[in-house]
Parts: structure tokens; sequence; C-alpha cells
């Protein structure tokens, strides 16, 4: 995406007592974020190989992408099963149903 964004694994993880209405606002910039890049990507650009080997493999961006969302996925479940603890709601957080893709197509 040549947003700069450059990862700061140990601040992310030292960060204690955010406000709630800070992380909410992290999650907003960041889901815009990442909707303007996808946005913007090429069939060319996901084939492309990723431009950094990472656990010493190379890998095309396509499947990096795939990674990624299989990995916000599980802990994305950590924190609905960590809401459902402490709140006792044990409804569901309104994930995405099929019926509500963008290529669905009533048959």
């Amino acid at each position: 995406g040549d947003t700069g964004y450059v990862r700061d694994r140990d601040a992310e993880f030292a960060a204690r007592g955010v406000a709630r209405s800070e992380i909410l606002a992290e999650i907003d910039v960041t889901a815009r974020e990442v909707e303007e890049t996808l946005a913007g990507l090429t069939d060319a650009d996901l084939a492309a190989m990723y431009p950094v080997a990472i656990a010493g493999v190379r890998f095309r961006v396509d499947d990096f992408l795939l990674h990624l969302a299989s990995h916000l996925s599980f802990h994305l479940g950590q924190i609905d099963y960590h809401r459902r603890i402490v709140t006792g709601v044990s409804a569901g957080a309104d994930a995405l149903s099929i019926p509500e893709l963008a290529t669905a197509e009533p048959q």
C-alpha cells in the first residue's frame, strides 16, 4: 500500500490504560486505510511477491492478505470470547452473514 507505515510491535503491546474512545478512533482510521489500500490494488499487485520475507520465506501479496484475514479472525474470536465472559452476554457479535457479501446474488 506504500503508506509509509512502520510497525512498532513492542509499542503496540506496551500501551496501557488507553481510553476506549481512542481505541475506537484508531480502529476507524485503520479500517478506512485498509479499505482505501485494498481498493487500489490491481491484479498485478496481488500476484506480486510481498517485498519483505517473514519467518525466512517469501510469498505473494494475495496469499499474505489471506493470512492476515485469517489471523484477524482468530483475534476477533478471542475478543468476542472475552466479551462474552466479561459481560455475560452470549449473543453473537453480528458477523458478516453470507447474504451480506458484496458478490452475493439471490438464486
